[in-house]
């Protein structure tokens, strides 16, 4: 038995030779599905200007979601303060949570969501990047401004992703629970937990130190299966690897003949022990360890696979094989 909550991240991976409006449903569907599994939670994330990943902004998500669900909670995970006003992510979310009573999150990061430097100074309209100084003033703001201005009755949770200790300090300072990204940097992993819950402040948000793990997990019969499944986004990372971000989301066949090279190879292998993909024993083992060496309250799955059955096949194996399953 795997004794703690597991969530979904949802990437809304745009497949090849696919449109976006045909990610969009299936975004639905997929809610649906993980639902009926038992997850805890779904968290949609905020990227532009990808050929992969759709811009699809986690509020519009959320609640399109949120419509066709019951009980699963929704949220952001996350947006991303720099491009927007406080005021307006207070509202929103706020309008949510008060709209799902007990059912949205608002997790908040600080990357731009793309790499694109025209579309960031875009969306920073003509601005650089964010200063600490200037993310952590708009952090703060959307907690006041929620408290302050919305005032609604249930407000969403709130919840502040974090890849480094610069994260890590600042959710501690304010209280905050966090979400490690795992899945984009594990070497990371430990000192932001090791920082964040040595410079836990309680606040009305939290009142000890609270902690979700994300983490990429692809979850198959055999160890070949997951391998074709994965193989799609180990494409979209050698690009990544070669500061390559508008590589399209390919086909497991396409994937399957796409020539990496040996220092690809061994970067995909090395990260790929650091998440859980393979059988549901492999993955099973490799969750159970993480959580262990975590300590975490909550893991959060991401499984960026090109098929929406195959990705809620991999959910569906690791709630049947982890004993939280709750579905019919």
């Amino acid at each position: 038995m795997f004794d703690i909550p597991l969530s979904a991240l949802e990437v809304a991976m745009v497949q090849a030779g696919a449109r976006a409006v045909d990610t969009l449903r299936d975004t639905a569907a997929f809610a649906q599905g993980v639902e009926r599994l038992g997850y805890d939670r779904i968290w949609y994330a905020e990227h532009h200007h990808s050929p992969a990943i759709g811009a699809f902004p986690p509020v519009v998500l959320s609640a399109h979601a949120a419509a066709s669900t019951s009980v699963i909670r929704l949220g952001s995970g996350g947006v991303l303060a720099p491009n927007h006003a406080p005021l307006t992510l207070a509202e929103q979310f706020g309008t949510l949570a008060a709209l799902h009573q007990g059912r949205i999150d608002l997790g908040v990061g600080r990357g731009p969501g793309t790499f694109d430097e025209a579309t960031a100074r875009a969306l920073r309209r003509g601005a650089g990047p964010a200063t600490d100084a200037e993310y952590e003033g708009d952090v703060a703001a959307i907690l006041s401004f929620l408290v302050d201005e919305v005032a609604l009755d249930p407000l969403p949770e709130p919840w502040l992703l974090a890849s480094s200790t610069a994260g890590a300090a600042l959710a501690a300072r304010l209280g905050l629970p966090v979400a490690v990204a795992h899945h984009i940097r594990p070497e990371n992993t430990q000192p932001v937990l090791e920082r964040y819950r040595a410079n836990f402040t309680p606040s009305r948000w939290c009142d000890v130190p609270r902690v979700l793990v994300c983490v990429e997990t692809v979850c198959a019969e055999t160890e070949e299966e997951a391998a074709w499944r994965v193989g799609p986004m180990d494409v979209v990372k050698a690009g990544l690897l070669k500061g390559q971000s508008e590589i399209p989301f390919p086909t497991p066949a396409d994937a399957a003949t796409h020539p990496f090279t040996a220092a690809e190879r061994q970067a995909l292998a090395a990260f790929r022990t650091q998440q859980a993909v393979g059988t549901p024993e492999t993955v099973l083992h490799r969750l159970s360890r993480l959580a262990k060496a975590t300590g975490a309250d909550e893991l959060m799955l991401t499984t960026p696979v090109y098929d929406l059955r195959d990705r809620l096949r991999s959910y569906e194996l690791v709630t049947k094989h982890s004993g939280t399953t709750t579905a019919p």
